[in-house]
């Protein structure tokens, strides 16, 4: 076993992971009064209760597909959009607002997770098994993560140590054989002491290439994933302390020739202290102390990257309901990223891009304040103020407000804005570019500060409790962004500053009907513009980003919820090509994008769990259309049809549909309780 490996396993072994959930599992708190939603009947839907626009996929939500890992768990969300950041290397990109996913903050359970090198494939790190719940928050949250969260956050919460569950299996086998395995055990040692210890394994055993491209549809993947969750309890102390360790390993491109071969190992350790200086808990300090470690080695046909990423995040906070209608939180908070890169990437003997032991330490220093403002149920008002100094850029201070007004019992009003700021990293967030054979210029080694404004809001309207019609409407405005131009000439990807415009804006529809107490009918649609300006070509709408997306979801249940019937399908919209795609042909010789857009395109997606005592089977669908996006792979064409890899033209990352066809699956989930 190599020493990377090792120390991912001895790690797992010596320091046990942290939950962060205390009390009875029907109604829970953590240290950072973050609520979290356990509904085991209800999907999910809008949050009531919080101050800011909220989507909450519960346990019950993440049944509704197979979903093997956090990827695979928005089909039935409009607000987020995930695809593939290009057809070789199966990296998952996700699109908030109309914008990439680096411009949304990751957390799990209130810690910043998934940035840096675990980001391109940081949403097939979290099975799907693990979580308990997803909370979608749009526009600018709260000040005490951070400012890292342009468009808004998605929080997961995972499978807790007070759960009565001694074992829960889940078991899950697809056509394309990607098979899954998961493992979780809450363990209760007396009133004090409680763990969950998380396992998870998978792989696929056989390569596919359905179109005859020459290149595989899916990588040949193999995951081992460990966690150990701990928590210490009394009412004067809590604790919640752990470690997870994570190997993945990916293989695609061709079977013979150009190859892009991936290795992740990343270990995370991390604790939480909460003293409550009340015994209502109005008055608390807690702190945060959070480490990861990530290791890539990647190989794209020729070239060669390897990065390695340390980083740290601790947060001190102090809060206080110093009056009945009065909350103020204060604190210290710090993230360093210390990053070690080096490429091998010589395209031609006048192109290279190589470089070594290319050394970067991001550092932000960060004080921050919260005052809440609340009446009863009636009103509430958040101001928050972030003053943070950015090594190499000083200090910036972040703004953010938010207002929640609910003027009659049927009727909440939501109101948000505020201030992002994050260091860019050009080619990690921009991963689909190693799967060309395009030359890289500009300041694809600098890492630039954005800064960007969001605001919005949201209208609820409920006809009864559980029935309601949701607007909102988000627009995100960057005074400093880096663009990656891809148009600007042929063979080349540009990296620059903004020099002009850039912006999304975003409105979105939810309908949630509940017929009756077995049948539930969610119906969204979500309409985005996003465009920025290209030096080339001026402000253009942002390239294989889809303008619509509406999704319908209908689940069934007999009496007694023994058969559980969902179905869910999706339209989505059309997207800009890039220039370079416009003279693209298929079979017959035809225009792809005859005007310069992608087909809009349906997905269909089935489910039939059958519930037993103490298990779960489950048959299901995806993608039952069997829609695929065509002609993936893009370049020179040789003597045989394949494409020349060898080429300045040759590119793997113009992906904006599908690229696998229909998919059957089964699974079976056990669960011992108590």
């Amino acid at each position: 076993m190599n020493r990377p490996l090792s120390l991912l396993i001895g790690i797992f072994l010596a320091a046990p992971v942290f939950a962060q959930t205390i009390g009875d599992s029907k109604d829970r708190q953590d240290t950072l009064s973050a609520t979290v939603f356990t509904s085991r009947r209800h999907a999910g839907g809008l949050s009531k209760g919080k101050d800011l626009r909220t989507e909450v996929i519960t346990s019950a939500g993440l049944m509704k597909l197979a979903c093997c890992n956090l990827a695979e768990s928005f089909e039935n969300s409009a607000s987020v959009t995930v695809g593939y950041s290009d057809a070789v290397t199966g990296a998952r990109q996700i699109r908030l607002l109309g914008l990439s996913g680096v411009y949304l903050q990751m957390l799990e359970e209130n810690r910043p997770v998934m940035r840096g090198l675990s980001s391109p494939f940081g949403l097939s790190f979290v099975p799907g098994p693990w979580m308990e719940s997803i909370q979608i928050a749009k526009g600018s949250p709260s000040v005490i993560n951070g400012t890292e969260s342009m468009t808004g956050q998605i929080n997961t919460e995972f499978r807790k140590p007070t759960d009565e569950i001694p074992l829960f299996i889940n078991v899950v086998g697809m056509s394309d054989t990607k098979t899954d395995f998961n493992l979780a055990s809450s363990l209760q040692f007396g009133d004090k002491l409680s763990t969950v210890t998380l396992a998870h394994a998978e792989g696929n055993f056989k390569s596919h290439d359905m179109n005859m491209d020459g290149f595989l549809d899916d990588p040949m993947r193999k995951q081992v994933n460990l966690g150990s969750r701990w928590l210490w309890y009394t009412p004067q102390l809590m604790i919640h302390w752990g470690a997870s360790a994570l190997y993945d390993s990916r293989i695609g491109g061709q079977e013979q020739g150009w190859k892009s071969d991936i290795s992740n190992k990343r270990v995370n350790a991390y604790f939480k202290i909460g003293h409550p200086f009340r015994e209502d808990n109005s008055s608390s300090l807690a702190f945060i102390g959070d480490y990861t470690f990530n290791d890539m080695d990647a190989g794209f046909g020729p070239a060669l990257y390897a990065g390695r990423q340390h980083s740290g995040f601790l947060n001190l906070m102090f809060r206080d309901a110093f009056a009945e209608r009065h909350d103020l939180t204060v604190g210290l908070s710090s993230t360093l990223d210390g990053y070690s890169e080096s490429l091998s990437r010589k395209l031609t003997p006048e192109v290279d891009n190589s470089f070594d032991a290319l050394n970067t330490n991001l550092i932000d220093l960060r004080a921050y304040g919260e005052y809440t403002y609340h009446v009863d149920d009636k009103f509430s008002a958040i101001l928050g103020l972030n003053g943070d100094w950015f090594k190499g850029y000083g200090f910036r201070f972040s703004p953010r407000i938010t207002m929640k007004y609910q003027p009659f019992e049927a009727v909440i009003l939501r109101a948000n804005g505020g201030r992002g700021l994050r260091n860019a990293l050009p080619l990690i967030d921009n991963f689909g570019v190693f799967s060309t054979g395009k030359a890289f210029l500009g300041d694809y080694l600098t890492h630039p500060l954005e800064d960007s404004w969001t605001f919005g809001g949201n209208a609820t309207f409920y006809i009864t409790e559980s029935n309601y019609l949701s607007l909102d409407y988000f627009s995100t405005r960057f005074t400093d962004q880096l663009v990656v131009d891809r148009e600007r000439r042929p063979g080349e990807i540009a990296f620059y500053p903004l020099d002009g415009k850039s912006f999304s804006d975003s409105y979105q529809a939810d309908i949630h009907i509940e017929p009756s107490s077995q049948f539930t009918v969610d119906l969204t649609a979500r309409y985005t513009d996003a465009r920025t300006t290209y030096s080339s070509s001026g402000l253009r709408e942002i390239p294989l980003a889809s303008r619509f997306k509406g999704v319908l979801n209908l689940q069934y249940k007999t009496n007694l919820g023994k058969w559980v019937f969902d179905l869910t399908g999706s339209v989505n919209g059309s997207a800009r090509v890039y220039d370079f795609m416009l003279d693209l042909k298929d079979e017959d010789g035809k225009i792809l994008y005859p005007e310069g857009r992608t087909p809009a395109y349906p997905l269909l997606y089935a489910q039939v769990t059958r519930r037993f005592k103490g298990f779960d089977v489950y048959l299901g669908g995806e993608n039952l259309t069997g829609f695929r996006q065509k002609n993936v792979i893009l370049g020179t064409r040789m003597a045989d049809g394949m494409v020349d890899t060898g080429t300045l033209d040759f590119d793997a990352s113009a992906v904006w549909g599908p690229l696998m066809g229909a998919t059957v699956y089964a699974g079976i989930r056990v669960t011992i309780w108590k």
